[in-house]
């Protein structure tokens, strides 16, 4: 597997207005951490409102992505249509629990956010 890349320049860009969020612009540019599944395609997780979306870097359905706290296979079932590569089902799923494993390390609080996903997740 690739090895994840950091964007140093990704801000939350989750618009606030009292209690209403506005989507940030998600795109191919919009990435906190990827890790490339292909040379023209990758795995991607980005802030998105209160939470860290997950999906593909490119996609030709605009904006398909889960929570990277859902279970890693469920977010790949979700996102699978944009893939757009010859990379596998395992190697993207994979790609994805090293995304989360990051997160479990590098944001306090993560991992038990995890957990309260999952138990309440049928």
């Amino acid at each position: 597997m690739n090895p994840i890349e950091v964007n140093a320049e990704h801000a939350d860009m989750t618009a606030h207005i009292g209690n209403l969020s506005i989507c940030p612009p998600v795109s191919g540019d919009y990435w906190m951490w990827r890790v490339p599944v292909a040379p023209d395609q990758a795995v991607v997780a980005f802030k998105k409102f209160s939470t860290i979306g997950c999906g593909f870097q490119r996609e030709d359905d605009w904006n398909t992505n889960l929570p990277l706290s859902c279970d890693a296979r469920k977010i790949f079932d979700h996102i699978k249509h944009n893939k757009q590569c010859d990379a596998t089902d395992e190697e993207c799923i994979a790609a994805i629990e090293a995304l989360q494993d990051l997160a479990s390390k590098a944001l306090p609080g993560w991992a038990e956010k995890v957990a309260r996903v999952r138990r309440a997740t049928p």
